[in-house]
């Protein structure tokens, strides 16, 4: 049993880091206009597949965390930026327009 919860617990930290990779991609297709519903639907097969693999975990009593180090890189918040104003310049006397 323990070589069944450590094999599911191998293919969750793979199945997780393909799926920041997938919605890395899908992020990239997004931001270029680009279909990324092909991409959209494997992710959410893998989605399907961790949630059966987690059930199977926990049916086995496993319940530690299971840490992933991805080399894609967490995404940031996006800073909100602060709207100004464009301030009104006053025409000189030479700029006046009739």
């Amino acid at each position: 049993m323990d070589n069944r919860i450590s094999e599911i617990r191998r293919q969750i930290r793979a199945l997780r880091v393909s799926m920041l990779e997938a919605e890395a991609i899908m992020r990239q297709q997004i931001n270029r206009d680009e279909d990324c519903a092909f991409v959209a639907g494997d992710l959410l097969k893998m989605r399907l597949v961790m949630s059966r693999l987690v059930e199977e975990r926990e049916v086995l009593g496993d319940r530690d965390p299971i840490i992933v180090h991805a080399s894609v890189a967490p995404r940031r918040r996006a800073a909100t930026p602060a709207f100004i104003r464009p301030a009104q310049r006053e025409l000189a006397a030479g700029e006046a327009r009739a």
